[in-house]
């Protein structure tokens, strides 16, 4: 088991279905410390970050995973601009990893085999994969999956939910969620399904009536990466 390193999470208070108990805002090391994800802009959370950092010998530097608003709205409170490191430079002794897929810019951060992974990978269920006008990619949602799953981590901070305890488990149950929904999804077309709605009904059986429309947001991924593959059939409908 990896030792952890000196981390402080903070959970701001924005609960949902897709952000579970809310935002997760890391606080790592000291003299200075580093913040990743300051989260939203709730009065709070950014004074309840303020006195972790105080405590800590001040801010050094923000990261952020992503640039969404759950993600990034308090950075501007903190005094701190973010940083946007490229592929593989480090800051603080954490390495950028570029991990497009839930969003065009999203990176994950890595410290020895310790990750924090935004909206990657989550502490419980599985990440949303956005369509493409939205900045999403299903292929490369993958292969930033299966680039961390290369690494052999310990232990993943991600952007809601707990932490992951057995990150080599978490990251092959993502690739096998993924994958098994394609499946479905081109089995049902294959057999000549062609509603939208059905295929949703049929593929994300699974998933409570109060996500469905999560669930054609993904679908719509998965018909995206079909269409640039080639394989998409002209005569779907709603």
């Amino acid at each position: 088991m990896a030792e952890r390193p000196d981390v402080e999470r903070l959970t701001a208070p924005n609960p949902g279905p897709m952000t579970l108990a809310g935002t997760n805002t890391y606080v790592v090391g000291r003299d200075p410390a580093v913040v990743i994800d300051p989260g939203p802009k709730d009065a709070g959370h950014i004074e309840a970050i303020r006195e972790v950092t105080e405590a800590r010998g001040g801010i050094g530097a923000v990261l952020l995973t992503h640039g969404h608003s759950d993600h990034r709205g308090a950075a501007g409170a903190l005094g701190v601009a973010p940083e946007r490191p490229g592929d593989g430079e480090t800051v603080a002794g954490l390495r950028a990893l570029a991990t497009p897929g839930h969003a065009e810019d999203h990176l994950c951060f890595v410290l020895d085999r310790v990750c924090f992974t935004g909206d990657l990978v989550l502490g419980e269920g599985s990440s949303i994969v956005p369509t493409r006008e939205l900045g999403g990619s299903l292929r490369d949602y993958m292969r930033s999956l299966r680039r961390l799953a290369e690494l052999a981590l310990e232990l993943i901070y991600p952007g809601h939910g707990p932490v992951v305890e057995n990150p080599p488990a978490k990251l092959a149950e993502y690739i096998a969620h993924r994958e098994e929904r394609h499946r479905r999804l081109e089995s049902a077309l294959e057999r000549g399904e062609r509603s939208r709605a059905a295929l949703v009904a049929e593929v994300w059986d699974d998933v409570p009536d109060q996500l469905r429309g999560a669930a054609a947001v993904a679908m719509q991924a998965h018909l995206e990466m079909l269409e640039d593959d080639g394989r998409l059939p002209g005569d779907l409908r709603d």
